[in-house]
């Protein structure tokens, strides 16, 4: 793994930098394609990709700064915003990129519930691709396997300031594999007949319950909240739980997604033709 792909004089093109922005424009590229797929909203893809994304980096690392490492940052604001020491934290990153998602579909007299499901499987493939910028960034790595299976991290790595010359567990890969497994069940889960929000919903429990299991796994904090659960295990608790009750409640009070534009001009050219 390389940190630094290449330098420009003396600026540093780094790979977490990179990778991290491929991760923006693919997600967004999907998400327009499975908008332009549905026959909606695609007119607002770029915009809220570029809204959305940036919010997103803004609130991973506060919420990182704030909820994992203020022990540190209050002593060295100045740092705050150097993203690349390490310190992303999905669940910020998540939560006011679909605020300011909430925000723009109220703007724009959105369908805020169907948009969100058609956009869900586009979301955790960038999340997917970013655990990639993770993993040559050194950083949300694994504890000590304890054996000689795991990753050896370069020295210039967070993980090897760390633990030093230990393998680790390779968290971040395997969170980056399930997301691509999560992004192949949204979409099948897509093409069923489900309720309004219960895509978005089941991409919320899927991705809490993989991120839960994982961080008995890693090994770049380890304080437990009242002697139970890592601060990360408690975030993914209550949104699995909140997720779980709206899917719940969604299927209960059931109104099946808007059929798309596309499907409807489907329907209409067949009927013509078989007048």
């Amino acid at each position: 793994m390389h940190q630094y792909l290449f330098f420009i004089g003396d600026f540093p093109i780094r790979a977490y930098g990179l990778i991290l922005s491929l991760s923006i424009i693919l997600a967004t590229g999907v998400a327009y394609f499975l908008a332009k797929q549905d026959g909606r909203y695609h007119g607002h893809i770029i915009d809220m990709g570029i809204y959305c994304g940036i919010a997103g980096l803004l609130g991973a690392r506060l919420w990182d700064v704030f909820f994992f490492d203020w022990n540190y940052y209050q002593n060295h604001l100045s740092e705050i915003l150097n993203v690349w020491q390490g310190g992303m934290a999905i669940q910020g990153g998540i939560f006011l990129g679909a605020a300011i998602g909430i925000i723009y579909t109220y703007h724009h007299k959105i369908d805020t519930w169907a948009l969100a499901d058609i956009v869900a499987p586009a979301i955790i493939l960038g999340q997917a691709i970013g655990r990639c910028a993770n993993l040559m960034n050194g950083d949300a790595f694994g504890a000590p396997t304890g054996s000689a299976f795991g990753i050896l991290y370069p020295e210039s790595t967070l993980a090897f300031l760390t633990y030093g010359n230990q393998p680790l567990w390779p968290a971040e890969v395997w969170e980056g594999q399930l997301d691509f497994v999560i992004f192949a069940l949204l979409l099948i889960f897509r093409a069923t007949n489900h309720a309004k929000g219960q895509a978005f919903a089941l991409y919320i429990m899927l991705y809490s319950a993989a991120r839960f299991f994982l961080e008995y796994l890693r090994g770049d904090y380890n304080g437990l909240i009242f002697g139970l659960f890592k601060s990360a295990q408690m975030t993914s608790l209550i949104s699995f739980s909140i997720a779980l009750i709206f899917f719940i409640w969604l299927g209960l009070h059931k109104k099946t997604s808007d059929t798309p534009r596309s499907t409807e001009k489907g329907r209409k050219k067949r009927t013509v033709h078989h007048q």
